[in-house]
């Protein structure tokens, strides 16, 4: 079977002249599509794939080392408040009892008659060690409650200072008005 280019030439439609530049036009054609595919970059589907699962895997690595910084902080916060109570509590021994409240149950403690008075005026606080409770300096409740606020379980300077200003409050209330001079009861 014959081209039909060749066709075209035997019933005289075209000349042998155009048959050649059609063919020429043809190679030239076909060149340049090979050399555009050759300049597109080849889209491997596996390796996208592959460097999508490497960016995940990246991801959660990273997600992982973050939550063990996390970890390794609370750690370090956990042990810097367990050395804090442990280096600066007071050695309780004494027969006044101590009340104070923590998760609204009332708690006891018998300390001396100089720790109570020591506590009652916000010197001492008490804090929370391993579910036993400790009397620590005012200043290191301080440093404590920094680090970890639930270990600080009743300190009295703060329990004081929220009740006057609710006092004080109320009393500033009436403070703007006259008491009559002929008020008559």
């Amino acid at each position: 079977m014959a081209s039909l280019q060749d066709q075209l030439l035997k019933a005289g439609l075209a000349d042998k002249a155009s048959a050649k530049q059609a063919r020429a036009d043809k190679r030239k054609k076909q060149k340049q599509k090979q050399k555009n595919k050759q300049k597109q970059p080849v889209v491997d589907e596996a390796t996208i794939a592959a460097q999508q699962a490497a960016e995940e895997k990246k991801a959660r690595s990273r997600e992982l080392n973050q939550l063990q910084q996390q970890e390794r902080e609370r750690r370090s916060i956990i042990a810097q408040v367990r050395q804090l109570i442990t280096v600066n509590k007071q050695p309780r021994n004494g027969e006044t009892l101590l009340n104070f409240t923590h998760d609204n149950v009332v708690k006891r403690l018998y300390v001396s008659e100089e720790m109570h008075k020591q506590v009652t005026k916000g010197r001492l606080a008490v804090v929370l060690l391993d579910d036993a409770y400790e009397l620590v300096p005012a200043p290191v409740a301080d440093k404590i409650a920094q680090r970890d606020e639930a270990s600080v379980i009743y300190r009295a300077d703060l329990d004081k200072s929220g009740a006057d200003g609710k006092d004080e409050e109320e009393d500033d209330w009436y403070a703007d008005y006259e008491i009559p001079d002929d008020l008559t009861w």
